[in-house]
């Protein structure tokens, strides 16, 4: 049986969408479950959860003791959901945090081959959704607990509908009755999850579909009311609770301090030129990268055809958008990847031209020695001799996806160029989650000093020790997640206060001077009971971090543990 026959055999039906979600699951599990909490978006996201599950207020979005009010609160509960299930906030698993995302990573894969089938075949639909599932950004946002997957998506869903209701206008199958409700369901997810950036894709799409076709008779069919009513209905309850909580303070600290820079300029350092998003789309697609060439070929030969229309006007108004948005990070393109994977659907459907399959095997080549270069300057940065081995495993697997992609696709083999590249890179962006990124231990400094306070009986969730921890030196997100919402990151004197209360401190060796001047000032002696040092990869600084008590507290503590 040929890859193609069996292809066939696998997408009829639920099967194209249900395999596609299981390819994304199958790239996104290991790094779930493996990468420790991340800086520093993830940490202050799973950190927010935490604390709304801790006070019952699933309202007002905190870290700390400050308000966080820059993305709307829908990720929040689904994390909190998913928390509440599988874990508690106490036990601080990351992964409990992560599953939104992954289950978003594998929406977005099977909308896109549910969506993609109505234009290709069941067969594109499934070659598309695994395409997507498989992408290297799509895979490493399913294991980052943060908004970008789920949006991903909720859009994901929302375009799919709305494309199965295009097509059936265009001579396509016609569209079920619940595609619209689907449409509108999807699109109040998305807003519920990062405000505007769904609506804005699914704008763009049916204007430019409106303008390119000049006709718009099939929006009729979209129940514009009804619409309204439905994302009144699921955004519209928190809004108004949170203008209420906050006195309007949510909406001016997220437009004002949040939305508006992003558009004016490069927010926290995140600017970069037109451009941006093109030059990294090579290697985030991956393994859709063999097939780009194509995919821009058939964009322009097959313009006239229904559905490489529809993906065109869904992929190129969003990426002109984001282009041209001043402040730029990789992921803010995933919402347009799915069409993107269309059109390396459709390219699969009639014979490459030379050009074409020259280029997107010098691509995929280049991308796959790229990323095992890449793996190995880590492992110099970072690693040590014992981590050699599972990095020379996932840079094998990557190169491997890169040149057996290329030399398939130089043999008049896309089809097989497209599958080796998914299933090596699949691999090997899973031995990079689970066997590599783990091992780099100078990046990791709050899971270490986590560890190491655990291993002194100090971890305030023990009970052993006063809480809670001081930290001078060191204010990262994934330290407050580890050690509990009360960790204290203020400066040495704080840190020398706290050894006075007999609670343990953390100093950073920049801050060593000062804090024994404020150990002096107060009569206090302290006891260094560990040492981490290691990278903030979030600054680049390198960090020497001590772990002090008091001397009796080391004492008692050293008494506990020889029990």
């Amino acid at each position: 049986m040929t890859l193609g026959e069996r292809l066939d055999r696998w997408s009829g039906g639920w099967r194209g969408p249900a395999l596609a979600a299981f390819i994304a699951f199958l790239a996104g599990l290991p790094g779930l479950v493996a990468v420790p909490p991340l800086d520093r978006d993830e940490s202050r996201f799973a950190q927010a959860t935490a604390q709304m599950i801790e006070s019952g207020d699933y309202v007002v979005i905190r870290f700390q003791d400050a308000p966080r009010f820059k993305k709307p609160v829908g990720i929040h509960w689904l994390q909190a959901v998913s928390v509440r299930a599988v874990s508690a906030p106490e036990a601080r698993q990351i992964w409990a945090y992560r599953l939104p995302s992954l289950l978003g990573a594998m929406l977005a894969a099977a909308a896109c081959a549910w969506g993609a089938s109505a234009f290709f075949g069941a067969r594109a639909g499934l070659v598309a959704g695994a395409l997507l599932g498989a992408s290297f950004l799509l895979s490493t946002e399913a294991f980052i607990a943060k908004t970008d997957a789920a949006l991903a998506g909720a859009t994901t869903l929302a375009l799919a509908a709305l494309g199965r209701i295009y097509a059936a206008h265009r001579g396509g199958p016609a569209s079920s009755r619940g595609a619209v409700w689907i449409f509108w369901g999807a699109l109040a997810a998305a807003i519920l999850i990062k405000g505007p950036v769904g609506l804005l894709v699914a704008t763009l799409t049916i204007v430019t579909l409106a303008l390119w076709d000049r006709r718009a008779g099939w929006l009729a069919d979209l129940r514009w009311w009804w619409g309204l009513v439905i994302i009144l209905a699921v955004a519209g309850p928190w809004a108004g609770a949170v203008t209420v909580a906050t006195d309007g303070g949510f909406w001016t600290e997220a437009v004002g301090s949040d939305l508006a820079p992003k558009l004016a300029g490069g927010q926290e350092t995140h600017g970069a030129p037109p451009g941006y998003h093109a030059l990294l789309t090579p290697i985030l697609a991956f393994p859709i990268t063999v097939l780009l060439p194509a995919a821009a070929l058939v964009a322009w030969r097959r313009r006239d055809e229904p559905g490489v229309r529809f993906a065109v006007a869904w992929l190129v108004p969003t990426w002109i958008a984001f282009e041209l948005l001043p402040t730029k990070l990789p992921h803010y393109l995933m919402p347009a990847y799915a069409p993107l994977a269309w059109l390396a659907a459709r390219a699969l459907a009639e014979p490459l031209a030379g050009p074409v399959r020259w280029l997107g095997a010098a691509l995929s080549g280049a991308v796959g020695l790229g990323l095992a270069a890449g793996i190995f300057y880590l492992l110099s940065q970072y690693g040590d001799t014992a981590d050699a081995w599972p990095a020379t495993v996932a840079a094998a697997l990557l190169a491997a996806a890169g040149l057996a992609s290329a030399y398939l696709m130089l043999r008049r083999a896309p089809e097989p160029a497209a599958a080796a590249a998914l299933v090596l890179g699949l691999f090997g962006h899973g031995v990079l989650a689970a066997g590599v990124a783990p091992r780099l231990e100078p990046l990791w400094l709050s899971p270490r000093l986590e560890r190491a306070l655990d291993e002194a009986r100090l971890l305030p969730r023990q009970g052993l020790a006063e809480a809670p921890v001081a930290v001078a030196g060191f204010a990262e997100p994934s330290l407050v997640f580890a050690l509990g919402t009360a960790t204290e990151l203020d400066g040495p004197a704080e840190a020398a206060q706290a050894v006075l209360e007999r609670r343990p401190a953390i100093v950073e060796a920049r801050e060593e001077a000062e804090f024994r001047r404020q150990l002096a000032a107060r009569g206090v002696q302290a006891r260094q009971v560990a040492e981490v040092t290691g990278v903030n990869y979030s600054k680049g600084d390198p960090m020497a971090l001590r772990v002090y008590v008091a001397p009796e507290v080391a004492a008692k503590m050293a008494d506990e543990a020889g029990r």
